[in-house]
Formats: structure tokens, sequence, C-alpha cells
């Protein structure tokens, strides 16, 4: 694996750090053994088919719902595909996988790590929370034969740790907030630790825009409620909302689909029909309007990923903290395919808006793509080539 620039994080507009998360570790998942994957405001990972992009994109995905406070059957819906394909039963017949990541942020560089049983049946065996070696949290899978882990969390009080039992079907990072009281310093660091982390993985969006579902009308929701899904089927009807919730953010998608698609662009709107639906146009400017039925693959997801760029988690279907200001925390975009169907200069063009948009602190991207040789100049930019020293 090769990376081409490293970034460091960025602050809020208090001066604070906000939690990021600056690496992605694949230990043994997928097709992957011992693959970190560094991570900067905008991160592009690429390879050939088969190199282990989208299972990288995947890993994030299934952490962050862990610490939005998700169950495992609801996160890994096929869990064998997530063994390492060579992996090897013990003697009791169990097979799994181990992913994790550090979280940068006021609590320092805080370590995740994993370790998921596939089969015989699905269930946390083991995780643990450190900082600067310092094991915050950690669980074991003690007695196969109960539905819980054993939980042990830093104290430094009276006793050094604290001990129970949590469950084996949920992330107990995410649990931390629940069960340890912040009595002493140990368990407020505990608590700090572990908020920082959640806080940073919980807030993203995977997003792989469908062109196929993007072109048809879709039904109106309630005022203000539509709020962006992962593959953009409800694209016009999310554009219906944002033009008139924000002009400014509104101008640069109208900006930026004038530089990415064909044609002349004055306008991107959505308006509601007769029959309740609404369907999205690019006004021509001249009193033709386009439907977005008749744009192509490469302009609809162009469209839809400049959209998510521009926008933010009241306008994604994104869950985020929300008992912590959005000023401290960061929507990390996962999208698959980032370039997919995208030209030269459509790739050109969502680059530059997704650098500057990265460089806000805000948003960070962490995109899929077939081709980097575009970015590697660009300034923030951090390439990961998975196709190098047999790393995937």
């Amino acid at each position: 694996m090769t990376v081409h620039t490293r970034v460091s994080g960025t602050q809020s507009p208090a001066g604070q750090v906000r939690p990021q998360v600056t690496e992605l570790r694949l230990s043994a998942f997928a097709g992957h053994r011992a693959t970190a994957v560094p991570l900067g405001p905008m991160t592009l990972i690429t390879g050939p088919s088969g190199s282990g992009k989208s299972s990288a994109l995947g890993a994030y995905e299934a952490l962050a719902r862990l610490c939005a406070g998700a169950e495992l059957p609801d996160v890994f819906a096929d869990p064998l595909a997530c063994v390492p394909e060579r992996a090897r039963a013990d003697l009791q017949r169990r097979r799994g996988f181990r992913i994790g990541c550090t979280v940068d942020g006021p609590a320092g560089a805080v370590r995740l790590d994993l370790a998921v049983q596939a089969e015989p049946e699905l269930r946390v065996v083991g995780e643990r929370l450190t900082r600067d070696g310092l094991v915050l949290l950690e669980t074991a899978l003690r007695d196969p034969g109960r539905r819980v882990v054993q939980a042990a969390w830093h104290t430094a009080g009276t006793a050094p740790v604290t001990r129970a039992p949590m469950p084996d079907d949920r992330l107990g990072t995410a649990l931390v907030p629940l069960r340890v009281a912040g009595k002493t310093d140990g368990q407020r660091l505990v608590l700090a630790a572990a908020e920082q982390v959640v806080v940073a993985l919980r807030s993203a969006f995977a997003c792989d825009p469908r062109p196929g579902r993007m072109r048809a009308p879709v039904p109106a929701g309630p005022a203000g409620a539509g709020r962006l899904l992962g593959g953009c089927d409800n694209l016009a009807e999310v554009l219906w909302r944002t033009r008139s919730e924000c002009a400014v953010r509104h101008g640069m998608l109208v900006a930026a689909v004038r530089s990415g698609c064909a044609g002349p662009v004055a306008d991107v709107l959505a308006e509601e029909g007769a029959d309740g639906a609404v369907q999205a146009f690019v006004d021509r400017g001249d009193g033709v309007r386009t439907p977005l039925g008749r744009l192509g693959d490469g302009e609809l997801r162009f469209l839809a990923l400049s959209l998510v760029l521009l926008t933010g988690p009241g306008v994604l279907a994104v869950d985020p903290a929300a008992e912590v200001p959005q000023a401290y925390q960061t929507l990390t975009v996962l999208a698959d395919g980032l370039d997919r169907h995208l030209d030269v200069r459509q790739v050109r063009v969502l680059g530059e808006l997704a650098a500057r948009t990265c460089a806000r602190g805000h948003i960070r991207l962490v995109g899929a793509v077939g081709d980097a040789a575009w970015a590697t100049g660009t300034a923030g930019a951090t390439v990961v080539d998975l196709d190098r020293d047999g790393t995937t």
C-alpha cells in the first residue's frame, strides 16, 4: 500500500480540535490482512477491482453504525463475507474478523479495536479502547454459553478497574456513558475517550448515487423533512427543499452543475406536480427545462455528489451526536465509486469542489476511485493505493 500525501486534522471555529478518524485498520477483514489506511480531510482509496476499496469503506460504515448504537446483526447482514477467505476455524469451529481505527481529538489519539466472531454465531468477542498504551476499556468473551462479554474499564480510584458484563451484540464504547459514573479522573478519561470516538465515527454518510433510481418523480414528504438517502433515490425531493433553504449553497450547486454538465445551466430546480410527486429539472435559461430523467448517468452522479458535498447532517440521512454542538462535529462522506461514470472534466470539477469543502473542516471525504492520478497534486488530498506491497 502506498500513501502519497498525509494531512493532519482541522479545528473548529472556536479553535478546539474536532474529533476525527485519522486511521482505519483492517487487521483481518474480507480481503484485507494487516491493512492500515491513513485518513486525512480528503482521502481517496484507489486500486484495481478486487483490491478491497469497497470493503474498506464498508468497515468504516460498520464502525459508524455500531457507534450510533446499532446491533451486530443489523450492521453485518452477511458476516461470513467479512471473514478473510483463508481464515481457519479453531477447535470450536469459530471464525471471525477484526477492524479498528484511531481517532484524534481533545482526548489525544484514541485507538478502538474490535474482534467479532462470525460463526458459529455472530457476537463480539473482544474490544479494546486505548490511549498512549493505557487500556481504558476492554471486553472479552469469557463464557461462550452466555450472551455477554466481561468488560473492565479504567477507574484509578480505590480499585484500578471496574468490571461488569456487557451485551455481546453491541459496541461497548457506545455504551460507556450508560455504565461509567465519571466519579474519578480515570473514569472521566474513559468517558472523554469514548465520546471522542463516538462523535467522530457516527456522523458518517455512505453514498453511492444510483442514476436508475434518480430519474423518476418522487413522492413529496412533509415540508423540510426530506433527507437525502445514500443512493440519492429521492434527489428531486431534496432539491425541492434545499433550493429554498439556502440561496448561497444552492448558488454554489448551480455553479458546480454548470461546470460539470453539458449545455447551458441557469438553475437546478424541483416542482411538485398535481399528483403530489416532485420532479427535478435543469433550467437551461431560455425557456427550456431538462428533466433529470434525460440526463446521463455521469451527469446525475455528478449532480448528486456535488449536492452531498455542499450540504450537511440536516439534509443527509445521518445520525449525528445530538448532545454535541455541530461546531465540534465533522461529517464524513463515504463515497464508493466516486469517479464512476464521470468524464475527465467532471472528475476534475468534483475533485476541486471536494478539496475546497474538506478544507473548511466540517466535512471529510473518504472516496473509492478507479484512478486517483488527478488528485496526486491536490492540496489536502491523501491518496492510498491498495495495489502496492501485497497489503491487500
